[in-house]
């Protein structure tokens, strides 16, 4: 099918039928009408040549034909993209204004808490952030900055060294009372560990680096992301595996403890940054970039403590 008679309206029709599961949510969802989701769902169907919703079947909740699942995660995907392309065109038309695309986690726990201290200095300056699950370029989100996290083998030549880090557990105060003296790495056998997605921050690496066989790192629940599982370390469900950048401004504020301190993994290349190059001269940018790169020079919130490089 050609890019020109993309049918976009029944795409946009279909998409939102897939992700509310109903042609009447989807309706609401559009604010159009049933019979309106209706023909456009019609219309694409004829105009494919193949069944999108599974008919045989006398079921109160839609099923979706394999063509249809395919095509409803594809559109759903591509109509989020062009949301977030508009937005981020939307707001950087102004010079002052910068856009920067990184992932949820990053700007939850590290970013946003910054920006605000930013703010206080550079108020003409506005900056919008855009969180990205994926690796996707910046340019295709419209920002005029990425950054990522990662060990860089899959950034490309333009991404540059922002930070590295460093890896310690933590609990809730009252947690690590419980467990016994929080300088021992015993105290780990005691603890429920809790999980996230990241694979760097995996028990199983913790383990490893320091060969601590009597340590089964598999037990305990699970969560989406490393904001999740810190917030559920502070409310003391367990010990979480956290990036130091990540915890600082929970154990500032006396939420999170480290335990079996000094020990602590070192990541040298964990945070990457891109500047587009058709936003790099913009004074804007550069006074962002160049604060940026101040504020990750400087030390953790947490005391010092020796670190052990398990590498070296």
């Amino acid at each position: 099918m050609q890019r020109k008679s993309l049918p976009l309206n029944a795409l946009r029709a279909f998409a939102a039928v897939y992700e509310t599961g109903g042609i009447r949510s989807a309706a609401r969802a559009l604010d159009v009408t049933h019979s309106s989701v209706s023909r456009h769902l019609r219309f694409l169907e004829d105009s494919l040549g193949v069944a999108l919703l599974d008919r045989d079947h006398n079921h109160r909740k839609l099923r979706f034909t394999p063509e249809g699942e395919r095509l409803g995660q594809a559109s759903g995907e591509a109509l989020s993209l062009l949301g977030s392309a508009v937005t981020g065109i939307r707001e950087s038309h102004h010079r002052n204004s910068i856009v920067i695309s990184t992932a949820p986690r990053f700007a939850s726990c590290w970013l946003m808490e910054r920006i605000h201290r930013f703010n206080g200095k550079h108020p003409w300056i506005e900056i919008s952030v855009l969180v990205d699950q994926k690796l996707t370029r910046p340019s295709d989100l419209g920002a005029d900055i990425g950054i990522r996290i990662g060990d860089g083998a899959w950034a490309e030549s333009e991404y540059r060294l922002l930070m590295d880090e460093t890896l310690f557990p933590v609990c809730s105060p009252r947690y690590a009372e419980r467990l016994g003296n929080p300088r021992d790495s015993a105290v780990l056998g005691n603890a429920k560990l809790l999980h996230d997605r990241d694979s760097q921050t995996s028990w199983e690496v913790w383990r490893n680096a320091f060969d601590l066989d009597w340590f089964d790192p598999t037990p305990g629940p699970r969560f989406a992301s490393s904001d999740m599982v810190l917030d559920a370390a502070s409310k003391g469900l367990g010990v979480a595996l956290a990036r130091g950048r990540m915890a600082e401004s929970e154990l500032r504020k006396g939420r999170l403890v480290r335990l079996a301190a000094p020990q602590e993994i070192r990541i040298p290349g964990a945070y990457w940054m891109l500047v587009q190059p058709d936003s790099a001269d913009r004074t804007a940018i550069r006074t962002f970039v160049d604060w940026l790169r101040g504020e990750c020079a400087r030390p953790g919130a947490w005391p010092e403590k020796q670190t052990i490089d398990p590498t070296l």
